[in-house]
């Protein structure tokens, strides 16, 4: 619960099988405190056990999308034990963005600075408004961005990287295209087109596969390259003895839609 408000601290809606998921901390530009966190957590937890949710998109409230960590909240809490617990809780939920079976877009309105650049790199999709901008600026105040140079490294290459951990320098949506942290950049005003429409192709596709795929992906990716074949390939042997996937072949042979039932 946003102590300021009263409201919850990520806003829910669940439409047509995409679930919003809005961090609703808008005058601390959605840093992410601790309580935010697990109330992402939560959230995510919630939708990987519901059927009825196909996509998720994460979002935030008011001007900005995540300043990253609760710079307050660190400077208030001097201890070792709890900076250790805040960035195993911003690990831990980064790592669910990947484990969570639905496919998850991050709609980046505003910045997206260090956890939150984090936050954005690490979702399946990202696509921000043309005036969206991007940094690490960590170096700035005296503290590197390790926890979040882990999930967006794994986006971008590595002088890039540097590059942005060395100067703290702002990127902006045409760069972070170039580079990696985001998959599109939306036309002026039309945001919420493109990420929703996005999530309703995605969502019209068989979750079972988009669950499957996701995992394979995920997991395929930092293995060495034989391994990488060889899981692949049991994957997709898998894959095509499903109900979906007999269903989907057919559906193409005859020139239908397929009828999708999860199986």
């Amino acid at each position: 619960m946003n102590v300021e408000t009263g409201a919850p601290l990520v806003l829910q809606s669940l439409e047509n099988g995409i679930l919003t998921l809005t961090m609703n901390r808008p005058k601390q530009r959605n840093a992410l405190s601790r309580p935010l966190m697990a109330a992402m957590q939560a959230a995510l937890d919630d939708a990987h056990e519901t059927e009825t949710v196909k996509v998720i998109v994460i979002a935030g409230e008011g001007p900005g999308f995540c300043a990253g960590h609760d710079l307050k909240e660190v400077q208030s809490n001097a201890s070792h034990e709890f900076r250790q617990e805040l960035l195993k809780d911003c690990s831990t939920l980064m790592q669910r963005i990947h484990s969570v079976r639905q496919p998850v877009i991050a709609r980046v309105h505003g910045i997206a600075t260090a956890a939150g650049c984090q936050l954005v790199a690490t979702c399946d999709l990202a696509v921000a408004a043309p005036e969206a901008q991007f940094a690490t600026p960590g170096v700035n105040i005296g503290l590197f961005c390790n926890t979040p140079m882990v999930g967006i490294s794994r986006a971008v290459a590595r002088k890039q990287m540097m590059r942005m951990l060395l100067t703290g320098d702002m990127v902006d949506a045409e760069k972070a295209l170039q580079i990696g942290i985001i998959s599109d950049i939306s036309e002026a005003g039309q945001l919420d087109d493109m990420v929703y429409a996005q999530a309703r192709q995605i969502a019209s596709k068989s979750s079972m596969t988009l669950a499957i795929g996701k995992e394979a992906f995920y997991r395929q990716v930092e293995m060495p390259l034989a391994d990488a074949y060889d899981y692949a390939s049991e994957v997709m042997a898998y894959n095509m003895g499903k109900k979906d996937a007999y269903e989907g072949i057919d559906a193409f042979i005859n020139k239908r839609e397929p009828k999708w039932t999860g199986e």
